[in-house]
């Protein structure tokens, strides 16, 4: 329904770049090219500035950019609108969801929702809990799914799943299948995830409800990815800690264990995130109440083992 014109023109401006428009739009670069000289043409001026190597908005395509995410905003509420009339539900959702969710959660959500609603359009970026929170207060997504508590004010937080984070080792350390106490995690290199991330953060509240802070911890290095983590456990660069989610192949495969730490606390909730005013209403709001009603029963089961060790249903 939006204006085909218009709808490149707001992927060139999103990206300023032709060649990442035309992948987003799954067109050829010289078509999204002769689009904005057609749309230039028509409004008899340039949109674009192309000098000097890189690609701005002019002053005309500024004043333009509001206009058309205005249109393509009423587009889909037209189309949520007439869907709802035969009982249906129809649109495109953005939906933004921090690692571990992306990855081995959302992907179940995502097929049972669309089981319900076939017409649903999804685009799915992924990020920390913090980009996950950045990308919907800019209204780049209309959904946020995060591990970690959200720290602002600016968004609605609602919590539809426990996870339960667990120690990681290599199948050969001392730990494996083991239960120590908390403080021989002195004694051991931990790798983690980056600053920004739900699981870092969570992390570092258990050890200091603990009372064993991260800082007097052997910090090794950092990764942006759980599976950039398992990795570097598995080639014995140190342990962490993880979602029971993220480390079921590896148990099962053997090449990685877990080491159950002595009252240190790591549950954490996994929690769904709306822009802060009115409730989300529309596919947005279809999404969430799945969410909320249907997560649970979507979610991977734990796999079998070599041991009873590598069952790690909560």
């Amino acid at each position: 329904m939006e204006n085909f014109r218009l709808r490149v023109f707001r992927a060139v401006a999103g990206h300023l770049n032709f060649r990442q428009a035309a992948e987003e739009l799954l067109l050829t670069q010289p078509a999204v090219t002769q689009q904005i000289k057609a749309l230039e043409t028509e409004l008899a001026t340039a949109l674009f500035d192309r000098s000097g190597g890189r690609i701005s908005l002019t002053a005309a395509g500024e004043a333009l950019l509001p206009f058309a995410d205005k249109l393509a905003a009423l587009s889909e509420e037209a189309r949520e609108a007439v869907a709802a009339t035969t009982g249906q539900t129809a649109g495109h959702l953005g939906i933004a969801a921090s690692q571990t969710i992306g990855q081995y959660l959302l992907p179940r959500l995502i097929a049972g929702f669309l089981k319900d609603h076939p017409r649903v359009e999804i685009t799915v970026t992924g990020g920390n809990t913090q980009a996950v929170l950045e990308a919907l207060i800019e209204h780049r997504v209309q959904v946020g799914l995060i591990e970690g508590p959200a720290m602002r004010r600016d968004v609605k937080v609602e919590p539809f799943m426990e996870d339960h984070m667990v120690c990681v080792v290599p199948p050969s350390h001392e730990w494996a299948d083991d239960e120590i106490g908390l403080q021989e995690l002195r004694s051991a290199v931990l790798v983690t995830r980056e600053f920004g991330s739900g699981s870092r953060r969570i992390v570092e509240q258990a050890l200091e409800a603990a009372g064993l802070p991260l800082k007097e911890l052997q910090l090794g290095m950092t990764f942006d990815s759980t599976e950039g983590l398992l990795s570097a456990v598995e080639a014995g660069l140190g342990i962490a800690f993880v979602s029971r989610w993220a480390v079921r192949n590896q148990l099962a495969l053997g090449t990685l264990r877990l080491a159950r730490i002595r009252k240190l606390k790591l549950a954490r909730m996994f929690s769904i995130a709306t822009a802060a005013g009115p409730d989300a209403t529309g596919v947005a709001g279809s999404f969430q109440r799945f969410v909320m009603e249907r997560a649970e029963s979507l979610a991977p089961r734990a796999t079998g083992g070599r041991s009873n060790q590598t069952r790690i249903d909560a």
